[in-house]
């Protein structure tokens, strides 16, 4: 009878680490609270043993305890925070659902007093820099933010973090194809204005924004897609004065829809 070999684990052989799913993360004081205020179904946050008794948790914990929808709290020590690769955690992690998507259709279809105002990411990789757009979009009261399903960011625990919360406010809708998107949305109605550079393009004070309107941004330095571009009803170049020619996206997104606000309230 053959005896079963025994596997010993080799001397300073650690287990490996629970698997995390990071796109259900939401981390920090800010972004978990604002979660709470807007309902989202957490399951469950994490907090450090040290931050027990801090007062700058105190009405996240009691919105926690309050919810219609139980959370659970657990307190753990630094070496649970070792599992994720997130420096700037606060000592407070919880885990969402899945962020919830909403479709074009439904994105057009929302309720607004006024003109409406979308912002459309083409090609905007760094999920810092979605993160910032989705913050300035809800700051400024835009309708929904609409995404690619391929070479974009997607709704992950950094975009979150970066957004201060604001993904529990704003209505993000995914699409398979941008160029099919910005379609749809002119059929409805809705005038779209590309964020350019060179010729052919309207400068920034002399474009109409106070209509129905859709701002597409593409990436740092790439700038929008060329199809993506013929698709869009005017391109709109933000002037540029000093020897730097192109601009981050996300602060590019807010120098237009700040315009567009402006340009609203005048009206």
């Amino acid at each position: 009878m053959d005896r079963q070999r025994r596997i010993t684990p080799q001397r300073g052989h650690r287990p490996p680490a629970p698997r995390v799913d990071l796109d259900d993360v939401i981390y920090g004081i800010h972004a978990v609270h604002e979660a709470l205020v807007a309902g989202d179904p957490l399951r469950r946050i994490h907090i450090g043993d040290e931050r027990k008794n801090d007062p700058a948790l105190r009405n996240l914990l009691e919105l926690a305890r309050s919810g219609q929808v139980p959370v659970q709290v657990r307190f753990e020590n630094r070496t649970f925070f070792a599992n994720f690769p997130y420096k700037a955690h606060q000592s407070v992690v919880a885990y969402g659902a899945p962020f919830d998507y909403i479709t074009l259709e439904e994105a057009i279809a929302l309720p607004r007093k006024g003109p409406g105002l979308f912002v459309v990411l083409d090609h905007v990789t760094d999920p810092h820099n979605v993160g910032a757009i989705i913050r300035t979009t809800e700051a400024l009261g835009g309708t929904a933010l609409v995404l690619p399903e391929r070479r974009s960011a997607g709704i992950n625990a950094t975009v979150r973090k970066a957004a201060a919360g604001a993904t529990a406010h704003l209505p993000v809708a995914r699409v398979s194809n941008i160029s099919q998107a910005i379609r749809t949305l002119k059929k409805a109605g809705i005038w779209v204005a590309g964020a350019a550079l060179g010729e052919g393009t309207v400068p920034l004070g002399e474009a109409d924004f106070n209509r129905d309107l859709a701002i597409v941004i593409g990436a740092e330095g790439e700038g929008i897609a060329p199809l993506v571009g013929r698709e869009c009803d005017y391109r709109v170049a933000i002037p540029m004065y000093g020897k730097t020619q192109s601009l981050n996206a996300s602060v590019a997104a807010a120098i237009l829809l700040y315009e567009a606000v402006r340009q609203r309230k005048d009206a």
